[in-house]
């Protein structure tokens, strides 16, 4: 199975300041585990992530290469495997088709993988641009309950989306897809 994660209070925390380098780059407990885990039995792992702190000026792709790096070398240490990472730089008022919850990047993530549509696809995300973006291309929408997750959560009960699933964290959203008979 296909597993998008958003990046930013889902695999690491997030307090809602930019993260602009690789030392303040800080995974969440068990998360790189869950991504370890997840590929070690079968499912492929992408990410797709908004980051307009680029735009703003307030990093640049270097810098934003060296957390990706981090990130994948910590998930490589625990035997697991990103695939594919997509990111959108742009500022949120340039009107681009890959910021979420547009679904560029995860149209970029569908023809990495040459798939005709997404359907069958989990996006996991801790926003509503995240389980926005989700759902519009076709993907299983999950929230986690990390990062922004509490906020999104109780948004949800004011404006619901159709059919998304909770979980505390990205370690027990990987626990249930690991699950006998998994998902």
């Amino acid at each position: 199975m296909l597993i998008i994660l958003d990046r930013d209070g889902v695999i690491n925390e997030y307090d809602g300041s930019y993260i602009c380098c690789a030392d303040d780059w800080i995974p969440l407990p068990g998360s790189i585990d869950a991504i370890a885990r997840l590929c070690n039995a079968g499912h492929r792992i992408a990410i797709a992530t908004n980051q307009s702190g680029i735009a703003r000026g307030y990093y640049g792709t270097d810098e934003l290469d060296a957390m990706h790096d981090k990130l994948e070398a910590l998930v490589e240490q625990q035997g697991g495997c990103i695939d594919i990472i997509t990111f959108c730089p742009h500022h949120p008022d340039e009107g681009c088709d890959c910021r979420k919850p547009m679904t560029g990047l995860l149209e970029q993530i569908r023809d990495h993988y040459h798939l005709p549509s997404l359907h069958g696809a989990i996006m996991v995300g801790d926003s509503r641009k995240d389980l926005e973006a989700a759902l519009a291309a076709g993907c299983q929408a999950v929230l986690v309950r990390t990062g922004n997750g509490p906020e999104t959560e109780q948004h949800l009960n004011e404006r619901p989306l159709p059919g998304v699933r909770v979980f505390d964290n990205l370690s027990s959203f990987a626990d249930r897809i690991l699950l006998p008979g998994g998902w």
